[in-house]
C-alpha cells in the first residue's frame, strides 16, 4: 500500500529545507514527504496525485508567498483532499489571518517560525493532526478507476473489457460519490468526457475507445511477425487450448481476440462440470490459467483485435485486422464460438447496457442489490447466471417459454435453484417490453398461455437467449450449414452445395473447413457439443492437424 503523503510549501528555500528535514527525521517510515517552494506546482502535483488515487495527510504552507498566500493555496487544495489536515506556518505578524483562516479553511492549527526545537514546538503539533486524520483515514482503491454513469452503455463496455482481461478497477459513479465529483472538478471533465478511465500513473483517457485502454496498458494490438505457422481466431475455451498445445509444440502461434480470453465461457459465474475442478470454478478463473500457461510456452496475443476478413493467395492465409493492418499465416484455427442473439422486443436495443445486458455481464451484479432481476432462457449459463445473482438481488425472476428447465438445463443446476428461496422460474412466459428513459426501470411480462400482460419493476435483464456462430466475417469463402456454423471434415465434400475441388488424394481433415489449412475449432464448428470440455479438446486436436498440415505441404 502506498504511504500517505506530508506536502510541504514554501517560497524560501532555506526554510523548505528545514521542515523537509525535521519532518522526514520524524515521520519518512510512515508517510512519503514531499516539498516545493511554488505553490501551483503544489497545486498541480496535488491534482497529479488525486488522478492516482494517492492520499494527502497533511498540507503544511507557508503563509506569505509570491505566487499567492498560504491561505488561498489551502483553500484550492481542500477541493481534491478535503480531509487532509492544514498547518500554516507563519511569522509572528500574521497570527491574525492564521486565526482568521481557522474559520476560513477550517485550519487545524498554525506555527510560528522558527519551530526549534522541533521536539517541542513542531512534532507534538504534527502529532496530533495526524492522530486525528488517522482515526477517519480508510486507505483509498490504488489501480484503474472509472469514472462515469452507473448506466451508461460505453461505462458497461469498458468495466467488462477491464474485467475480461483480469484488470482491477474501482467504478466511482459520477451522480452520487463525492471522489468521482472530487476527480471531475480538479481534472475540469464534462459530461462529454464520461467515462474517463484514470491510471495509476496519474495520466487520464477521456470516453476512450478500447484499443486506447489496452494500449495505456500494454496489451498487444498489433503482432510482431511477418509470418506464423498457425494463427488462432477467438480466446475461448477452444482457442485457447489451441494456443497452449501450440505454443508448447514450438509452432510460431498468434492469438486473437476482439474482447478479452475466456469468451461467453470466460462470463460465467461458476462452472461446475468441469473435469479436474471438483468444487467449480468461475470462467474467469478458467480464462486466467489459460492464457497464463499460453503465454508462458511463447504465444503471442492481441486483444481488443477483431478480424475482418480472411484471404487465400496460394498457401498463405492473409488476415486483415480492425486496425487496418494485416497478418500471414500457413494455418488458420477459427475459434470464435457464438454470439448471444438480440432480443428485438420494444426498448431493448435503447437500454442495452443500461439494464439490459447479454449474458452474464458479472461486472453489473452489484447495481442489482435489493432489486428485481430477471433472466431470460433456460440454458446452462442462464442457471449460472441466475446462482450468482441470487447473492446480490431480492429476486431473480427465469423468464422461459417452455414449461420447466427440465430439457435445456443440467439437473445439478435446476436442483441449486430449486433450493434457492429467492429465484422464481416463470414459466410459459417472455419480456415483451423493456421499460425506462436513461436506464431500465421495469419489464413487460407476457403469459403465453393466457395472454395476459404484467408491468413489473425491474433493475437488470440478463439475456440468454441461444447463440448464433460469429461467422458473417468469413463471407461467403467457407461452406456453412443453415444456421451459420462452419462445415468440416468428411462433410465438406458432402455438403449440399457440391462437390469442392480438394487436394489431391486427400479428404479434409476431422476439423478442416472447405478452405484447405483452415480449421474451425469449438462452438463455431457445425455439429459441435457446445461444452468447455468438448471445445478444449478440439482446440488441442486442431493443433495436431495443424502439424500433419504443414508436414504434407
Amino acid at each position: 500500500m502506498k504511504k500517505p503523503i506530508i506536502l510541504a510549501v514554501d517560497d524560501d528555500a532555506q526554510v523548505l529545507s528545514a521542515i523537509r528535514s525535521d519532518l522526514r527525521s520524524r515521520y519518512r517510515n510512515d508517510y512519503r514527504i514531499m516539498a516545493t517552494t511554488s505553490a501551483k506546482e503544489a497545486l498541480e502535483a496535488i491534482t497529479s496525485l488525486k488522478n492516482k488515487g494517492e492520499e494527502v495527510a497533511l498540507l503544511l504552507s507557508d503563509q506569505r508567498m509570491p505566487e499567492m498566500l498560504g491561505v488561498d493555496f489551502l483553500e484550492q487544495a481542500l477541493a481534491s483532499f478535503p480531509q487532509a489536515k492544514r498547518v500554516l506556518l507563519t511569522a509572528y505578524s500574521d497570527t491574525d489571518a492564521a486565526i482568521k483562516a481557522i474559520n476560513d479553511v477550517q485550519l487545524d492549527y498554525y506555527l510560528l517560525k522558527p519551530w526549534n526545537p522541533p521536539e517541542e514546538k513542531l512534532f507534538p503539533v504534527i502529532d496530533d493532526v495526524l492522530q486525528d486524520w488517522l482515526a477517519h483515514y480508510s486507505p483509498p482503491f490504488s489501480g484503474l478507476r472509472i469514472v462515469g454513469y452507473q448506466f451508461s452503455p460505453n461505462t458497461h463496455y469498458i468495466k467488462d473489457f477491464l474485467a475480461g482481461n483480469m484488470f482491477p478497477y474501482q467504478f466511482l459513479n459520477i451522480e452520487n460519490e463525492d471522489v468521482a465529483q472530487e476527480l471531475a472538478q480538479s481534472n475540469h471533465l464534462e459530461d462529454k468526457d464520461f467515462p474517463t478511465v484514470f491510471f495509476e500513473d496519474g495520466s487520464l483517457l477521456k470516453n476512450p475507445a478500447l484499443t486506447a485502454i489496452a494500449e495505456k496498458l500494454g496489451l498487444n494490438v498489433k503482432a510482431r511477425e511477418d509470418l506464423y505457422d498457425v494463427v488462432i481466431i477467438g480466446a475461448g475455451p477452444a482457442g485457447l487450448a489451441a494456443a497452449v498445445y501450440g505454443g508448447s509444440e514450438g509452432l510460431k502461434t498468434l492469438l486473437i481476440d476482439r474482447k478479452a480470453p475466456g469468451g461467453q465461457a470466460g462470463t460465467s459465474s461458476r462452472i461446475e462440470n468441469y473435469l479436474g475442478f471438483p468444487k467449480g470454478l468461475s470462467g474467469s478463473d478458467l480464462a486466467r490459467r489459460a492464457i497464463t500457461q499460453a503465454t508462458r510456452f511463447g504465444i503471442e496475443f492481441l486483444s481488443p483485435v477483431e478480424v475482418k476478413a480472411i484471404n487465400i493467395q496460394d498457401s498463405y492465409k492473409t488476415l486483415t485486422l480492425s486496425n487496418d493492418s494485416e497478418v500471414k499465416s500457413k494455418t488458420v484455427v477459427i475459434a470464435t464460438g457464438v454470439d448471444y442473439r438480440k432480443l428485438a422486443n420494444k426498448g431493448m436495443e435503447q437500454l442495452t447496457g443500461a439494464g439490459v445486458y447479454y449474458g452474464a455481464a458479472t461486472t453489473e451484479a452489484h447495481t442489482c442489490k435489493n432489486g428485481n432481476v430477471y433472466v431470460v432462457g433456460g440454458g446452462n449459463s442462464a442457471g449460472q447466471g441466475a446462482m450468482y445473482l441470487s447473492k446480490y438481488a431480492k429476486k431473480v425472476h427465469i423468464v422461459i417459454r417452455r414449461d420447466s428447465l427440465v430439457s435445456t438445463m443440467s439437473s445439478y443446476l435446476i436442483d441449486q435453484i430449486n433450493n434457492t428461496a429467492n429465484i422464481e422460474v416463470v414459466t410459459h412466459s417472455e419480456i415483451v417490453e423493456a421499460q425506462g428513459n436513461s436506464h431500465l426501470e421495469a419489464v413487460v411480462v407476457r403469459n403465453n398461455q393466457t395472454n395476459t400482460e404484467q408491468e413489473l419493476e425491474a433493475r437488470a435483464i440478463f439475456i440468454f437467449i441461444g447463440a448464433k456462430p460469429y461467422t458473417e466475417w468469413t463471407g461467403n469463402l467457407f461452406l456453412k450449414d443453415k444456421k451459420g456454423f462452419l462445415v468440416t471434415g468428411r462433410e465438406v465434400l458432402d455438403h449440399q452445395n457440391g462437390t469442392l475441388t480438394w487436394r489431391k488424394n486427400q479428404e479434409p481433415y476431422l476439423l478442416e473447413t472447405s478452405v484447405p489449412g483452415v480449421f474451425a475449432a469449438g462452438d463455431v464448428r457445425s455439429g459441435a457439443m457446445n461444452r468447455v470440455a468438448s471445445a478444449v479438446g478440439e482446440g488441442s486436436m486442431s493443433i495436431s492437424l495443424v502439424h500433419k498440415y504443414l508436414n504434407e505441404n
